[in-house]
């Protein structure tokens, strides 16, 4: 959970620098990047998280 809240930071605060600093737009599409990246990482995770529980 916690490499999942540090890319959500890392993402909001590039996505934040990209978009108030002129000329900075490749700092925006990172900052995407990395948000799409760690809400998959979420996904995936919880997705593995439930097919390991045995069903009863």
């Amino acid at each position: 959970m916690i490499f999942f809240l540090g890319l959500l930071i890392c993402a909001i605060a590039l996505i934040v620098t990209g978009a108030v600093i002129d000329g900075m737009l490749y700092l925006l599409s990172t900052g995407v990047l990395l948000l799409i990246a760690a809400v998959l990482y979420l996904l995936v995770r919880s997705v593995s998280r439930s097919r390991r529980r045995p069903a009863h």
